[in-house]
């Protein structure tokens, strides 16, 4: 089948010439591109080591100027929306229910997740983030849709272990927007744990910037990878990875993985 999206699959964007090319094109983003590279080079000088404590403190400038571009890159409340409504019509297709138990990796600022929350049983929603302060948002997120009663649950983390939750728990694992932004060392941690607490029957759905060139990153933020990468990872780790095509129609420009315990489960 022909993947429209080609083009784009085949950019290395970690490439002089593309970002030469790329500027030209765009002018007007060259200062804050700067920028941002020297923000970002700082903050990996002073957490030099630990991905994990770099993108927090990422977040933690990102969420000062923006709680919503934090999340979502495009400082636009209406785009904070019809991303989050997106995610959640999606799940809702492929059959959530408010008896699922959710855990969302990545929760944000509740981009997706109030509308989860408002979906699920009280309780029934876990999210967890590495920024503290993102968290705050979600807490004034779930103040500002009325959620209280639903009792969500939102834990802040160091890392992807996973260890503070307990076996076989939840049926939906949900992590939008997360393995984009993390070198293979955070994705790998994950997937070591994941199935520890997926439930049997349940699946874990995750986003990711797909390559089909020479996988890359950019500003340290950016991570591309091959699919095939990723597929091999969960098996690594006694899991199955399904491509979810009919994600691929959406109007989003990252891929979306479907893995579970077995095959029946992936492909269901």
């Amino acid at each position: 089948m022909s993947n429209p999206h080609a083009s784009r699959l085949a950019t290395n964007r970690s490439r002089l010439g593309h970002k030469v090319r790329y500027a030209l094109r765009h002018p007007q983003r060259v200062v804050p591109y700067l920028r941002r590279a020297g923000r970002n080079t700082w903050l990996r000088l002073r957490h030099r080591g630990s991905h994990v404590a770099y993108y927090r403190a990422v977040m933690a400038s990102d969420t000062a100027r923006s709680p919503e571009a934090a999340v979502g890159g495009v400082p636009s409340h209406e785009r904070w929306l019809a991303i989050g409504q997106m995610q959640y019509d999606y799940l809702v297709g492929h059959g959530l229910k408010p008896e699922d138990r959710m855990l969302e990796i990545g929760c944000g600022n509740l981009r997706a997740g109030w509308r989860f929350i408002s979906h699920l049983e009280p309780g029934h929603y876990y999210g967890v983030d590495i920024s503290p302060d993102i968290l705050i948002e979600a807490k004034k997120t779930v103040v500002r849709y009325g959620l209280q009663d639903k009792l969500p649950h939102l834990t802040p983390v160091d890392d992807l272990t996973l260890d503070f939750l307990p076996d076989a728990w939840f049926t939906v694992i949900h992590a939008h927007s997360v393995f984009s932004h993390s070198p293979l060392e955070v994705i790998d941690e994950c997937l070591a744990h994941v199935g520890r607490v997926l439930a049997p029957g349940g699946f874990f759905d995750f986003t990711y910037d797909r390559t089909e060139t020479s996988e890359h990153q950019v500003l340290g933020e950016d991570f591309y990878y091959r699919t095939q990468t990723l597929v091999a990872l969960a098996e690594k780790h006694g899991l199955v990875a399904h491509v979810m095509d009919d994600w691929e129609r959406l109007p989003h420009g990252q891929s979306k993985l479907r893995v579970a315990h077995t095959r029946l489960n992936a492909i269901g």
